[in-house]
């Protein structure tokens, strides 16, 4: 088998593709042919050491897969061997050729569903459908506004919120983005680059958000939290822009709002039971159409470095994924 090791926390370029015996599963495990892996920003801080949680060195990153079962621990008989399925999963080891993942965090993939679709929506979906039905729960009609929405988190929360008759608008920075936020369904969209993020939220929504959804940090989130209605609430994702912000509690105080944490790694964690029926959730979403990833950028296994460098420089629209046999 091919492995992506990392060796030591620190730059993504000393990253390298390792050969390794090939895996054989144990109790409760199978062994997947990898056809494609998920690359999300949390694996490039992971490596850089920049990450909350540190895995024990070496380690292999990657939370999610899509393939094909090829063998089976001892006490599994499904999925059966030959089955295509979408494995997610809350600790690394998605870096690779053949996967050891448990039977239970497989989902079988139905062929309407392409392998490289299915791996990198895992996270972002699981995130974003996580936040709006888990963490709170969306109204019919109601605004939700999607900073970095762009990104992956960003469109499928685009994706998501439209499907649970939300109302959407799309922050980002520059039309290119605009576009994809647009194309996934958004009703409005805001360049915060050079529009008064606060001023035209409550523009277009008449006075107020409902919620923020936000999966960036940095400048722009005390103008998103101003931005909201009475009883509104901020969901705090994550911090692809790197700083961490300094909410103004008054204005939390204000008018009832309510800033909630959305950590689905840390819950699928503590919680692994819940996460079959949240992959099949997803995966049935695709198929009948009810939600609609975009199509990944994909990457050769070897430039896993190349792929989180784009990740981490906010070059990248939408999803990105390693294929072994690219």
């Amino acid at each position: 088998m091919r492995q992506v090791v990392c060796r030591s926390f620190g730059p993504v370029d000393d990253l390298r593709v390792e050969e390794a015996p090939d895996p054989t599963p144990g109790p409760g495990q199978v062994l997947v042919e990898v056809r494609a892996s998920a690359v999300s920003f949390v694996d490039g801080l992971l490596v850089r050491g920049l990450y909350q949680i540190k895995p024990p060195l070496p380690y292999v990153p990657g939370m999610a897969v899509a393939g094909v079962v090829r063998e089976l621990g001892e006490g599994i008989d499904a999925p059966a061997v030959g089955t295509r399925v979408v494995c997610g999963s809350p600790r690394p080891g998605g870096y690779v050729s053949h996967a050891l993942v448990p039977a239970a965090a497989c989902a079988p993939l139905p062929g309407a569903v392409g392998f490289e679709t299915a791996a990198s929506m895992i996270e972002s979906y699981a995130t974003a459908l996580f936040a709006l039905t888990r963490r709170t729960t969306v109204a019919k009609d109601e605004w939700v506004v999607v900073l970095g929405a762009a990104g992956g988190v960003g469109l499928a929360t685009v994706d998501v919120a439209r499907g649970l008759g939300a109302r959407v608008i799309a922050a980002a920075s520059g039309p290119a983005k605009l576009d994809a936020a647009r194309a996934a369904g958004a009703d409005a969209t805001v360049n915060y680059a050079d529009e008064d993020l606060k001023s035209r939220i409550r523009e277009i929504t008449g006075g107020g958000a409902d919620i923020v959804v936000d999966p960036i940090g940095g400048p722009y989130a005390a103008s998103a939290l101003r931005a909201l209605a009475p009883h509104g609430r901020y969901l705090v994702i994550g911090f692809a822009v790197g700083d961490i912000p300094q909410l103004p509690a008054n204005q939390i105080l204000l008018t009832n709002r309510t800033v909630i944490g959305v950590d689905w790694g840390d819950h699928a964690r503590r919680n692994p039971g819940e996460l079959p029926a949240m992959l099949t959730e997803i995966i049935r979403g695709t198929a009948d159409g009810r939600l609609n990833p975009v199509t990944p950028t994909a990457y050769p296994l070897d430039q896993a470095p190349e792929a989180l460098t784009a990740l981490a420089e906010r070059r990248v629209v939408g999803k990105l994924v390693l294929v072994p046999d690219a």
